[in-house]
């Protein structure tokens, strides 16, 4: 795991720390799962554009009006 130094103002910092124990937690903690989450979120972007244009590019389609399901049909083979 690589260490990361970051200059913070000595109040902000303060601040940071006595809101972090009252969350039972420390600033280390925070800035990482904070920096996990902004490292995830593009890919999760990513991923959801590629489905996007997945389903743009596939044949299928429900028509012009948008086909409705029954209840029965979307689990007739259940049924069976």
């Amino acid at each position: 795991m690589a260490n990361l130094t970051i200059s913070v103002d000595d109040e902000v910092l303060k601040r940071a720390r006595i809101r972090a124990l009252q969350q039972d937690t420390s600033v280390n903690a925070l800035l990482r799962d904070y920096l996990i989450a902004y490292g995830q979120a593009g890919s999760a972007v990513a991923a959801l554009e590629e489905f996007a244009a997945i389903g743009r590019e596939s044949g299928g389609s429900s028509g012009d009006a948008g086909r409705r399901w029954t209840r029965d049909e979307l689990y007739a083979d259940r049924l069976q």
